[in-house]
């Protein structure tokens, strides 16, 4: 390393990721930036990830390997044992199952050190991977190739309506700041990342490069495939929502837009969720939604439905005419 204590300090959290977890730990190690520590932790796999991960204990970039004895059931208590053990002024939640370019941290770090602002937050932009297709997707392209947001307007720019910081790994965080940050996220199973940054952002502005240099990899072991198949993230999303309409105030249209987006989907999937799971999410939009909001969507939806029906009718009428 380049000095006693490392400038970014890597976390790779690890459950059950064996067949991904060498990609992730190799493009780690190999990043041309060269100041840093890595330290990996295990949440009691039973996969083979031991072995996997035993193999980099005398790499000289790996500062710390830690196997729970039993499984935390939550990788932000992981995120913050790792934490707890970094020296770096500045943290990289890698995650086990991703994977990044060789000059993630070189390029993030070169604007970092370029700005003359208080940053909380430097991120880039990441591609979806698609582990059945091999169909490799992103989000629409950003305007600029570097910009500063301000920390007052970033979470109505970059986390509503939907989180652009959708995947940890494509991050990277001040440590400093993370004190200051309330344990709330911890609570959640799916998307307490997104109260995190939202936290973390009113700390100070956010670096976004626009350039794709980061993985994130879709596949039947990741939590949000399975949380999103459920319907639960429906749930989790309306508590996020409400977390920021009550404790951050984050401006009503956006929360409210954000509403209407994810009734649009709860509308779209109902029919294939379990009913108790319908109940417990029209009961969170009740929580959250302004009554009269809530009232129009649902005679919107109403009067769809119904448009829907006598559009058949008739032509199935059609049909009987001929």
């Amino acid at each position: 390393m380049n000095s006693m204590v490392p400038k970014v300090s890597v976390i790779t959290p690890n459950y059950n990721h064996a067949p991904y977890l060498k990609e992730r730990i190799d493009s780690v190690l190999n990043q041309t930036y060269q100041d840093i520590e890595v330290i990996i932790l295990d949440d009691c796999s039973t996969d083979g990830s031991r072995e996997i991960i035993e193999g980099y204990r005398n790499h000289p970039h790996v500062t710390n390997i830690v196997f729970n004895k039993s499984n935390s059931g939550s990788t932000f208590k992981q995120w913050e044992k790792g934490i707890e053990l970094a020296q770096g002024e500045w943290v990289w939640i890698a995650e086990s199952d991703d994977w990044c370019e060789s000059n993630f941290l070189e390029e993030l770090m070169y604007h970092i050190g370029r700005s003359e602002e208080q940053l909380s937050i430097a991120f880039c932009q990441s591609y979806y991977y698609y582990m059945e297709t091999g169909l490799l997707r992103t989000l629409e392209l950003p305007r600029k190739l570097v910009q500063i947001i301000s920390k007052d307007f970033f979470i109505q720019e970059r986390l509503l309506p939907n989180n652009l910081i959708m995947n940890a790994s494509m991050a990277i965080f001040k440590r400093e700041l993370y004190w200051e940050v309330s344990p709330y996220y911890k609570d959640f199973r799916f998307c307490g990342d997104w109260v995190f940054w939202a936290e973390l952002s009113l700390l100070g502005d956010v670096l976004e490069l626009g350039k794709h240099l980061n993985y994130f990899r879709k596949h039947g072991r990741d939590v949000t495939g399975k949380v999103n198949k459920s319907g639960y993230n429906f749930i989790e999303e309306l508590k996020a929502l409400t977390y920021f309409k009550n404790v951050l105030r984050a401006p009503k249209e956006y929360i409210n837009e954000s509403l209407v987006q994810r009734y649009d989907k709860f509308q779209k999937r109902k029919s294939s969720l379990e009913d108790h799971v319908v109940d417990e999410i029209q009961a969170s939009f009740e929580t959250v939604m302004d009554g009269g909001m809530l009232k129009d969507m649902q005679n919107r939806y109403r009067n769809e439905n119904r448009f829907r029906k006598l559009k058949g009718l008739l032509s199935r009428l059609r049909g009987i005419g001929r």
